[in-house]
């Protein structure tokens, strides 16, 4: 049923959803100890892959026609197959906290081709301004190479990962995939994803490291409370409830991730952080904002 404003349950599932993205940053970087990053992820699409079908066909989805698909699936498949190596690498490389905040402007860069690619996504003087402060913050976080695990390589990484993700969002917007079912948007990145990172683990090193029994339970928690059942969460909050509103809750991961690695990994709070979080969730705030 859709609404035309965000309410209690809506809010609620939002902030949610952002608390779980944010406690899988914190997950990765923990199972990146046992295993690869990229075998991690290559396992992650697998394993979701699985529970998404189980999923529609449980429902009875349709998927509706396949040829349409085929060449917009693909591309998706790849798209999310470059987001999440590099995102993983990323983590490996750099703290949460940096990856995070950087990781999260995805806003930022799909505003800038929407500009150009999608009618009437023109940029507006609020728009304009949230690009600029978030601008602000990854300049900062850039900028700032103290700490013990700051990372440049790790930090363009989940800038290359931000591109990727956005690039997801624009194939989506702009081809016959927009028609598709959230189910069949997400198998598609899923079930092409895996056998490419899989296939690249043993490329990029040793794929096993240091495995213990929790390693399980990390996993566990990758694959069905974020790369399945909260995505397909997320798609159908974007269904029920208007998009640029459920959009602005996007400010919130970075806030919770910033939070969480400081609670749970030790991470400092150093200032560079703090200032650059406030300008990358505000200026995410005004991109989405009517």
């Amino acid at each position: 049923m859709r609404k035309d404003r965000i309410d209690l349950a809506g809010g609620i599932g939002l902030v949610c959803f952002s608390a779980v993205l944010a406690g899988n940053q914190i997950v990765v970087k923990l199972t990146n100890d046992a295993l690869s990053p990229v075998f991690q992820a290559g396992v992650r699409s697998l394993g979701a892959a699985l529970v998404v079908w189980i999923w529609a066909m449980a429902r009875g989805v349709s998927f509706g026609p396949l040829r349409p698909q085929v060449w917009p699936g693909v591309i998706l498949g790849l798209l999310f197959s470059f987001e999440f190596l590099c995102l993983f690498t990323a983590l490996d490389l750099t703290t949460v906290s940096r990856a995070s905040i950087i990781f999260y402007t995805m806003p930022m860069h799909l505003s800038l081709a929407a500009h150009f690619l999608i009618p009437g996504e023109r940029l507006s003087p609020q728009r304009v301004v949230g690009l600029v402060l978030a601008f602000g913050g990854v300049f900062i976080v850039l900028a700032d190479r103290a700490g013990g695990e700051a990372s440049l390589a790790g930090d363009l990484l989940a800038l290359c990962g931000a591109f990727g993700w956005a690039g997801i969002a624009l194939v989506v917007r702009i081809t016959p995939l927009s028609e598709a079912p959230p189910e069949s948007q997400q198998l598609w990145q899923l079930v092409i994803s895996s056998p490419i990172l899989l296939g690249l683990a043993p490329l990029m090193g040793p794929v096993l490291r240091d495995v213990g029994p929790e390693v399980w339970a990390l996993m566990g928690y990758q694959i069905v409370a974020v790369a399945s059942l909260g995505f397909l969460a997320w798609f159908y909050l974007m269904k029920t409830y208007p998009a640029s509103n459920v959009a602005s809750f996007a400010f919130l991961t970075p806030v919770f991730s910033v939070v969480l690695a400081w609670l749970l990994l030790g991470e400092p709070l150093r200032w560079t952080v703090i200032a650059a979080l406030t300008l990358v969730s505000l200026g995410i705030f005004l991109i989405n904002r009517r």
